[in-house]
This record gives structure tokens, C-alpha cells and sequence, in this order.
């Protein structure tokens, strides 16, 4: 755990200085740059300069940056006039909550997906595939499309925008689960199939254990380990698609407030995205560590 605090920690630094040397090398002034599309005053400036130390030698203006980081500083949006955590913090809400709507979704249907059609019918795994394999190669875009075009333009089930109930949850939770369903389902199957076929397997069942608690008790823990390790990928699925997602289905969330600060080149704003991204991926990785341990104890060792 030692190690892997450390490890975090040397993510945690380097996106932090990739996100402030792109803003050293991106073409024109620090200070136009900071402002973006905001107002631009003498006050202003003014205040970008005594904030990030640019009156300063470099290496004082990036420990400057390290530091205010540190303090959880991550600075102020000059578009918007209000500090960037301020930004975040409003925002986290309705993007944490889709996806863990739709993390719980694509594991649900992995896991449904896997028990139903391991070892079983060769018609029935072959369906399976096709539409696991059709849910990874669509975009979650275009999922989202075909789901908003039928379920509510047609039928009208479902709202076709914002954040109003669980209803509005269930189509974005969808388009994003779905490929993580068929990248999962295909790895637990795969999982539960060689994990049916080893020698505890043969031995459980001398013993008159069912099919159904061999599954239960055994192969499903020998299983989650390869999926376990897919946690990574998909965590970086749902950073990457709730931005679209949220804009396709206008939620609000950080996705829209990620595309809003590209466009009006709100740099404050992306180099905090960014950091936050990091840390989320630092913290799964983390959970991952300790996810491995509780499925198989012999890791640890």
C-alpha cells in the first residue's frame, strides 16, 4: 500500500505538470490565455499576475502552483468570476451519480450476461457475442442517439433532456453501461467457462455441490479477477463518455462544464478537470488493489 500511495501520488504530480506546461506552451500570452474569452481589465490582470506569481522566476511560479494545489487551491475561472473548486463542486453531484448508475448497469448486465450464457448452447453464446460486440464497437454517442430516436422521440417514455427524477437517469446510464457490459460480459464468461473446467470444479461437484453453487461459491470469485482488472479501462470509459453524454442528454455534471471551458477556453477550469480526472483514476486503482485482495487472499501475499 506503501508503494502504491507512492505510485498515486507520481500520477497526481505528473498531471498536475502536464496540465501547467501546456498552459506555458499554448501560443499567445499566460496572462490572454487565463482570461480566455472573459473580461479583460488592467484589475484583472493585475490580479492574474500577483495569483500566479508570473512577476516571478519560473521554477517560483510552478512550486507556486504546486503548493496552492496542495492547499486544494485549484484557482479562479476569469470567465465566470468564481473560484474553480466552487465550479467543480456544484457539478460533482449529477455526474457522480450517473456513473455510478451506469457502472452499476454495465455490471449488472455483465454479470447477467455471463451467468446465462457460460457453458451453455453454442446459438445462445454466439448471440451473446454479436451483441456484446455490437455494444463495444458503437460509440456510447450513438447508443445514446438510438435510445433517445426510440424510447423517447417515439414512444416517449423516457425525457429527452435534464435531470428532473430517475427517469431522465436511465437512458444516459444506459449509453454508457452498455459497452461496459459487452467488454465485461465477454471477460467473465470467458472467466467462468476455465474456471468451470479446473480440478476444484470436478471435485465440488464429487461432493454433489450443484451447478448453480459451484457457480456462486467459486467460479464466480475465480472469474472477477481478470474483470477486476478491466476496472482501470472502464473508469476511463465513463470519464471520457459522461462529457458527451452529459451534453447529449442535457444533464448537467462536470462533462458539460469540461465542454463549456474548451470552448470558451476557461483554462483554469480544464487544468482543474484534468487534476480531478487523475485523482479519480488514482482512487479506483487504489480500490482496485484492495478489490484484489478481498476476491483472492493469495494476491496479498
Amino acid at each position: 500500500m506503501i508503494k502504491r500511495l507512492g505510485t498515486g501520488l507520481a500520477v497526481l504530480w505528473a498531471a498536475a505538470t502536464s496540465s501547467y506546461v501546456a498552459l506555458l506552451l499554448a501560443p499567445g500570452d499566460t496572462i490572454d490565455i487565463l482570461i480566455g474569452d472573459g473580461a479583460d481589465t488592467p484589475e484583472i490582470r493585475a490580479k492574474i499576475i500577483a495569483e500566479w506569481g508570473l512577476d516571478r522566476p519560473a521554477v517560483v511560479q510552478y512550486l507556486s502552483y504546486l503548493w496552492r494545489l496542495l492547499h486544494g487551491d485549484l484557482g479562479r475561472s476569469y470567465q465566470l468570476q468564481r473560484g474553480v473548486g466552487e465550479i467543480l463542486a456544484t457539478q460533482v453531484g449529477p455526474t457522480l451519480q450517473l456513473t455510478l448508475a451506469a457502472a452499476a448497469t454495465g455490471v449488472s448486465l455483465a454479470v447477467i450476461i455471463a451467468l446465462a450464457t457460460a457453458g451453455r448452447g453454442r446459438w445462445l453464446r454466439g448471440t451473446a457475442s454479436a451483441a456484446e460486440l455490437v455494444s463495444v464497437s458503437v460509440p456510447p454517442f450513438l447508443i445514446g442517439i438510438v435510445l433517445l430516436s426510440v424510447f423517447s422521440f417515439t414512444f416517449g417514455w423516457f425525457p429527452v433532456s435534464g435531470a428532473s427524477g430517475p427517469q431522465a437517469l436511465v437512458l444516459p446510464a444506459l449509453a454508457l453501461g452498455l459497452p461496459i457490459a459487452g467488454v465485461l460480459g465477454q471477460v467473465l464468461r470467458g472467466g467462468l467457462e476455465r474456471a468451470l473446467e479446473q480440478p476444484f470444479a470436478v471435485t465440488a461437484r464429487a461432493r454433489g455441490l450443484t451447478e448453480r453453487a459451484l457457480v456462486a461459491r467459486h467460479a464466480l470469485r475465480h472469474a472477477l479477477i481478470p474483470a477486476v482488472t478491466l476496472a482501470g479501462w472502464f473508469t476511463g470509459t465513463l470519464l471520457g463518455g459522461t462529457v458527451i453524454t452529459e451534453v447529449l442528454f442535457g444533464r448537467p455534471g462536470l462533462g458539460q462544464v469540461a465542454m463549456q471551458a474548451v470552448t470558451g477556453r476557461d483554462m483554469p477550469v480544464v487544468m482543474a478537470v484534468v487534476l480531478l480526472s487523475a485523482v479519480v483514476y488514482v482512487a479506483i486503482s487504489t480500490l482496485l488493489d484492495l478489490a484484489y485482495r478481498a476476491i483472492d487472499p493469495r494476491i496479498g501475499g
